[in-house]
């Protein structure tokens, strides 16, 4: 079956469709939305939502992209806006203890799931660091930096999915690496 008649079979509500397209994706997605944000039952929640989008807005969808750089974009903006609705605590504590201030970073159960495959750290406290400081980021340089290194990407992937040419997407990735490096140095000589 093409791409094509699959999404035509999508448009048309046919229930098979639907359980190829989750079958298909529900994995990809989740990890996704793992990679921006390490807590299960948040992941499972946005990943529901991008269904939901998907089902919802199947028919919009032009095929000016791949259908999985379409879900790809849509599961990365509701994993922003999840992040941007939820200003947590615990970001605020680590901008505080790379700013010098006394206030100790919250270890809260929030980091669930910092075993993800995409990150290979030490311990949980250096992947806890690492999600706060990639957290700081601007919007853009935190979604190439997490589909580049968590997601494994291409960064003509990237740019698909972003709207974006691939030299912009090298140049984001420069400044996000640049940025984070300049965050961490702070943060542990704020530690010792």
């Amino acid at each position: 079956m093409t791409e094509q008649n699959f999404i035509n079979d999508l448009n048309a509500g046919k229930q098979y469709a639907y359980s190829k397209l989750i079958d298909d994706f529900q994995d990809k997605v989740f990890a996704t939305c793992i990679s921006f944000v390490p807590n299960k039952e948040d992941a499972e929640d946005i990943a529901q939502d991008v269904f939901v989008e998907v089902f919802n807005s199947i028919g919009k969808f032009k095929g000016y992209s791949k259908l999985s750089t379409w879900i790809y974009r849509i599961a990365t903006n509701k994993c922003l806006e999840f992040i941007r609705k939820k200003n947590t605590k615990k970001r605020f504590a680590f901008l505080q203890s790379i700013m010098g201030n006394d206030m100790p970073m919250d270890k809260s159960k929030y980091f669930t799931e910092m075993n993800h495959p995409g990150i290979i750290l030490e311990n949980k406290e250096k992947s806890e660091t690492l999600f706060l400081a990639i957290n700081q980021l601007s919007e853009v340089q935190r979604t190439v930096f997490t589909l580049s290194k968590i997601d494994g990407m291409s960064n003509k992937e990237i740019g698909e999915i972003i709207n974006k040419s691939v030299s912009s997407v090298e140049s984001l990735m420069f400044r996000a690496k640049k940025n984070l490096q300049g965050l961490l140095e702070r943060f542990y000589k704020n530690q010792n």
